[in-house]
């Protein structure tokens, strides 16, 4: 993950802050339960992105001369495999 556990609590915490102050907001759950809630979605969101950064990366490595990182060939394919494992996971 890009982002620690503690940051991900507190960017969470942040938000859920926020919403205290909105008078127009009506909760139907506890607050903690929504800081919860925002935390986890964080969570899966980047573990998914880890998940499409290291396929791509895998399959870079894969091809058969070497292509080094951080050149625009580099970047080029990864954005593009990264859009492709995107799209063939449906996000």
């Amino acid at each position: 993950m890009k982002i620690s556990r503690e940051k991900i609590n507190h960017i969470s915490s942040l938000i859920v802050k926020d919403f205290k102050k909105r008078e127009e907001i009506d909760y139907k759950t506890d607050l903690n339960e929504i800081r919860l809630t925002i935390a986890r979605v964080m969570t899966e969101e980047l573990t998914i992105e880890d998940d499409a950064d290291m396929a791509v990366r895998k399959t870079l490595e894969s091809y058969s001369r070497l292509i080094r990182e951080g050149t625009q060939e580099w970047d080029i394919l990864y954005q593009k495999h990264l859009d492709e494992y995107m799209r063939k996971h449906g996000l």
